[in-house]
């Protein structure tokens, strides 16, 4: 066993969500499963720009694919900061607006 009680007993599911519960409450953190921990954790290290493959290994993926397409989530912080990069790259290069019928 990986986790026990004190007594070195399996740990009851539903005391455990409890005890999670808990702690997600003390620490101010909006209620969420335990198994979407995972997909919290994977969103999160993206939008700190940690590299793809480095969140497939701490997870204990394969394949980068099943990191990227199951567990992570495009968030609108992600959105937001994609946009502001191209927005940068288009202010850097100076491109003129479309005209019309071009």
């Amino acid at each position: 066993m990986v986790f026990c009680t004190e007594k070195g007993l399996p740990i009851d599911p539903r005391n455990f969500t409890r005890h999670f519960d808990i702690l997600l409450k003390r620490a101010g953190i909006p209620h969420i499963r335990f198994h979407d921990t995972r997909h919290t954790f994977a969103t999160l290290m993206l939008e700190l720009g940690e590299y793809p493959k480095v969140v497939q290994q701490m997870l204990g993926h394969s394949k980068r694919a099943v990191t990227l397409d199951t567990y992570t989530h495009v968030s609108l912080d992600l959105e937001k900061h994609a946009t502001e990069k191209l927005n940068q790259a288009l202010v850097e290069r100076k491109i003129p607006p479309t005209q019309e019928g071009i």
